[in-house]
């Protein structure tokens, strides 16, 4: 299956010894696994079934109370019937219904649950709806002034002078101003590698924009130009009350600024997937959603938007296969916020360092596992192999070699290099110390390493 980024030149046949787990910097927040979706229960219909002819025969009073007491019962067990699955779906997902049925539980522990699921909401981002669910034209009204086109434009060398080319056109998301400024989420891919970036307007008008923070892991990044002229700003939504099924915009600029904002419709065709992806930090495994709202280039960086007008994600990905249609991607909204929070504050995204170069023990030759390494059996062919250990780093305080077989990392198992940085990455932080086994010359050793910040 060929996962591409829109506007994005890949580099194939890459060296995998070059791969560098020195670990760029990572969000150190676990991901939110969204809710998953209740079916609605399925209507019951009561019918009158108590017309009788007074022609045919006269009910006795106590004959009448007994058809009382017959109704009355069947009707609670019909209306038991009925509300059960509604009661199981809201106990299963309260969150995503936003209520909480009252039920005779211990205060404390549906507090405890409440913190625990209750998504933090950003003071960068507005969340209130703007338009009606029922108007799509009035919500793309409303949204279209807070789409902008982004070009990156790169500086190519040539033999008498420098040239400058635009590179790549995207799309991008206004969603914060602040006096003087406002502020631009758009794809890393969209960006990366300009020498300037440019934003055109709602209005026809362009204007240079800042770089502010970028990350290749997440493929997010925040861009800032001048407030004038902007009288509006999206409105973000919470993506983990999103279902299968429900309705969903998309707006952009497809192959360039000629289509900019452009509206394609579709669905949540699925929700909490997962898409291996290749950066200029490595492979990552990226938490999207899938929709079948149309998706092209220069649609990357743009919003996808949920009924209520709330910006539910950040479109990035889709599959480009012969026979394969409307698979399209996008970050949820509630995993880009954090990450812009950091961008804003930091100007990237702050992760453990470890200090490693490693690659996949799946492209180790078997024959170089076996009489190198000194692996048999059930060792072969898991883990990943350390080619290099940068100096004076976490790992090698810790005593890692290279040649050694990562197999575990705080007693999860590792399979490949994508496996480490993820854990590594949202389940742990500078300062932690964490353990890892290693295969050293077919003996398991464990090592514990304490985690730094890393500085790039």
């Amino acid at each position: 299956m060929d996962v591409r980024r829109d506007d994005e030149r890949k580099r194939e046949n890459e060296q995998p010894l070059q791969e560098e787990a020195k670990i760029p910097q990572t969000a150190s927040s676990e991901e939110q696994e969204p809710e998953q979706p209740i079916k609605k229960p399925e209507l019951i219909m009561k019918q009158d079934t108590d017309e009788q002819s007074d022609n045919m025969y006269k009910e006795t009073a106590a004959a009448l109370e007994n058809a009382k007491e017959t109704r009355t019962a069947k009707e609670k067990r019909r209306k038991a019937s009925w509300l059960s699955p509604i009661l199981g779906g809201i106990i299963g997902g309260g969150l995503v219904l936003g209520i909480s049925p009252y039920l005779p539980v211990d205060k404390h522990n549906d507090a405890v649950k409440e913190s625990q699921t209750e998504p933090k909401q950003s003071q960068n981002f507005s969340t209130k709806p703007v338009t009606d669910a029922d108007n799509v034209p009035d919500m793309v009204e409303d949204l279209e002034s807070t789409i902008v086109g982004v070009s990156n434009i790169q500086t190519s060398f040539g033999f008498s002078e420098d040239d400058v080319e635009e590179s790549g056109t995207g799309s991008g998301v206004i969603f914060k101003k602040d006096g003087k400024k406002a502020y631009i989420i758009t794809n890393n891919h969209v960006v990366e590698g300009a020498t300037k970036v440019t934003i055109s307007l709602y209005n026809g008008k362009t204007t240079d924009a800042k770089i502010i923070g970028s990350d290749a892991l997440t493929d997010l990044a925040v861009l800032e130009i001048s407030s004038k002229g902007i009288d509006k700003v999206a409105s973000f939504g919470d993506s983990s009350k999103l279902r299968a099924g429900e309705k969903v915009i998309a707006i952009g600029n497809p192959l360039g600024l000629q289509f900019s904002r452009t509206v394609t419709e579709g669905i949540i065709s699925g929700v909490n997937r997962t898409i291996e992806v290749s950066t200029s930090e490595g492979k990552w495994d990226m938490n999207v959603l899938q929709t079948d709202a149309a998706i092209n280039p220069g649609n990357s960086g743009g919003p996808l938007i949920n009924s209520g007008g709330q910006v539910i994600g950040i479109n990035s990905l889709k599959i480009s296969q012969t026979g394969v249609e409307s698979l399209g991607f996008a970050i949820p909204s509630n995993d880009v916020e954090p990450i812009v929070d950091q961008l804003l504050d930091k100007g990237k995204v702050v992760r453990p360092f470890l200090g490693v170069q490693m690659i996949d023990m799946q492209q180790v030759p078997e024959q170089y596992q076996q009489n190198t390494l000194g692996l048999f059996g059930d060792q072969l062919n898991k883990g990943v192999y350390v080619d290099k250990v940068s100096p004076g780093s976490p790992a090698a305080d810790a005593g890692m070699k290279a040649g050694d077989v990562i197999v575990k990392m705080n007693g999860k198992s590792i399979e490949t290099t994508s496996d480490l940085r993820k854990i590594l990455y949202t389940e742990a932080k500078a300062g932690d110390t964490v353990s890892f086994e290693v295969l050293r010359k077919g003996k398991e050793k464990t090592l514990k390493a304490k985690l730094t910040e890393s500085k790039s």
